[in-house]
Order: C-alpha cells, then structure tokens, then sequence
C-alpha cells in the first residue's frame, strides 16, 4: 500500500485527488495540508511515500516545503502538481529535490502511475517535459560563468567510468532508457544498471538530479 499526502490551497483540488486516489486498491490517502508548513508537519507526522505538492500557496509555498520534506532525510518523496504559467519555478523544485513534476491537467492514469513511479524511486518527467524545464532551469545559470575546473569535476564525476560518464550526459539531454540503449548499442537492462550506478556513485536521489548534475558540471552545455 502507498500512502499519499496530498498539499494544496484549493480543497475542492484536494477533494479531486482524494477520489481518485482512493478509487485504488493500492493507494491510501493519509492525510491533507493546505499550506507548506502544515505539508512539513504532517509529512514529519505521518511519514507518507508520496507528498502530492501543489507550488503556489500561502506562507510557506510547495517548493520551500519540498526542500524541507527532503532535507529532513525521510524516505518520503515529493511529487509536484504544478501547471504551464508556472514554469518559472520548476527549476526551483528540481534544485528542492523534487522526484517529478505533473501538470494539473494530466490524465487521471498519468497521475496514478506517476505517483507508483515515484513511490518506487522512480523520477516522473516526460522527455518532452524535462526538456521544457530545462530550457527554463537553464536560463538562470550565469551565461558568462567559468567552467568548472578538472578538480572540480573530479569531486563529483571521478567515481564514474567512462561509459557511466556517457549515460549520464545524454540522460542529462532528456533521453529515455530506451534510446540510449539504441544509441549504445545495451540492453535496456544494462542501461538500468548503468542508471542505477550514477545515481549511487554521484549520491542523486533520483534521475531528474541527475540531469541537474550533468548541466551544473557543464557536461551538457547549456547552449
């Protein structure tokens, strides 16, 4: 059984998850927060699997919240619900540590299986997605800023191998399991295991930081 937290301003929103939610026989709704700091407290209360994170609220909004939930180091992971006008604070939710992002018009079964994805560890952005945010999570790094050196880049990429290094450059360009297994010429399993190491190697809680990684290092250029 997953358990659900659901975080949002508008209870007739939460009413609609909580239906939906409750529809399923492995889904459980634990309970609801209408602000970040009531999602803080009962996420540190309750312990759920899944923080259903809406961004914009009242006092403490969805991506301090998540940043807290995150750094308390629990097992919960957040997932957020956010909608197209506010994608100037999606990269903000990667930078929180947020396992996915959803838009609130997403088909009832998208947003079912993108809770089970994340409950399972599993980072839920869409190609076509992940490259929309990134487009925006690149316009805030410094267009004129240094690369970072050897040392630097050693500090946080020496433990990878090559092949490692490869795969996590073109998971960094939006590419699925599937086309860099097509494109390496691996099974889709290996490229698991591969995808698997970066993240334990590089200490990525999940895939989309592991994109974060690849642009904050500059193995993929932001141009």
């Amino acid at each position: 059984m997953t358990t659900v937290l659901i975080v949002d301003d508008q209870p007739m929103q939460r009413f609609g998850f909580r239906m939906l939610l409750e529809s399923q026989g492995d889904l459980t709704v634990v309970g609801e927060a209408g602000n970040g700091t009531e999602a803080v407290r009962m996420t540190a209360e309750l312990r759920p699997d899944v923080v259903l994170m809406d961004i914009r609220m009242p006092g403490l909004d969805g991506i301090e919240a998540t940043r807290r939930i995150v750094a308390a180091g629990d097992r919960t992971r957040v997932l957020i619900v956010t909608t197209f006008d506010l994608d100037e604070y999606a990269y903000k939710g990667l930078r929180a540590g947020a396992s996915g992002f959803l838009i609130k018009d997403a088909l009832p079964e998208e947003l079912l299986s993108g809770i089970r994805a994340v409950a399972a560890g599993d980072a839920v952005v869409a190609p076509s997605l992940t490259r929309r945010l990134l487009d925006t999570y690149v316009q805030h790094l410094p267009e004129d800023g240094p690369v970072p050196t050897t040392r630097v880049l050693d500090e946080r990429l020496a433990r990878l191998t090559d092949r490692e290094r490869e795969i996590l450059t073109v998971i960094g360009q939006g590419w699925t399991n599937t086309e860099i297994a097509d494109r390496f010429h691996l099974a889709e399993s290996t490229v698991k295991t591969h995808v698997s190491r970066i993240l334990a190697k590089t200490g990525a809680r999940d895939r989309v930081q592991a994109v974060i990684l690849a642009y904050d290092t500059r193995l993929v250029n932001p141009s």
